[in-house]
């Protein structure tokens, strides 16, 4: 992965231009709106400045929105580029060994938004993962969700395997319980941050229009993107 941090921002700026990322994008592309042009229009190298510009602005926004919302939480966010070959459109949040909150987006991620507000809220959205504490809370689901299944399952009698398998198989289950309640979670405060960061997070929120809808399947992973998109207009409303 290659690391954006602060004196790293322009060294990455560079790195990410010599890939030369594509920026089409398989869903048809809106017309750019007065004063920003769209994603589509952008060269690898403009892409770059662009993701360094969101970066700058949304980081030190989101560490105080975290140092507020959670006192003693490691709030030294560090922005990545996960560049390795044949990554999908994707952002992600996750902690390194020493507990520092680590936002990784991948190359497909960063050409795919078509606007830098798009960009300032999938960022803002993985920040409030982080200080909303949706890892700790979801190893504990999971945690829960193996020891009753096993518990269930050694009440049959079952082997050493099977309360293994068993167990495994409720840790997924107790892990995807509230999954769909904490992708809105933190679309709410993503919203926030975004705003105060000084972008549109509705205009952000239109990313949801462009991917997969997972629907409502039962235990899947993510709301509705209508319901996301929703989620986001009242939130930015009350602002």
């Amino acid at each position: 992965m290659s690391f954006i941090k602060k004196g790293f921002l322009g060294l990455a700026l560079l790195a990410l231009a010599a890939c030369d990322v594509p920026v089409e994008t398989s869903a048809p592309l809106p017309e750019a709106s007065s004063g920003q042009a769209s994603q589509s229009q952008l060269s690898a190298r403009a892409a770059a400045r662009q993701f360094v510009d969101v970066v700058e602005t949304v980081e030190p926004v989101a560490e105080r929105e975290c140092r507020a919302r959670a006192p003693g939480m490691n709030c030294d966010f560090r922005i990545v580029i996960d560049d390795r070959p044949g990554q999908p459109v994707n952002a992600y949040q996750t902690l390194d060994k020493t507990g520092q909150p680590i936002l990784a987006f991948t190359i497909a991620m960063i050409a795919d938004v078509r606007n830098a507000d798009e960009l300032a809220f999938v960022m803002g959205h993985e920040a409030a993962h982080h200080i909303e504490g949706h890892i700790a809370r979801q190893q504990r689901n999971a945690q829960t969700g193996a020891l009753v299944f096993a518990g269930l399952a050694a009440l049959t009698g079952a082997d050493a395997q099977v309360l293994q398998n068993v167990g495994e198989i409720g840790a997924q289950v107790g892990a995807r319980t509230y999954s769909k309640d904490y992708e809105l979670e933190a679309d709410i405060l993503g919203t926030v941050i975004t705003k105060k960061a000084g972008y549109n997070p509705v205009r952000g929120a239109a990313f949801f229009s462009r991917i997969p809808d997972p629907g409502d399947r039962f235990l899947g992973t993510h709301p509705p993107n209508a319901q996301r998109i929703e989620v986001v207009r009242q939130t930015a409303s009350q602002l």
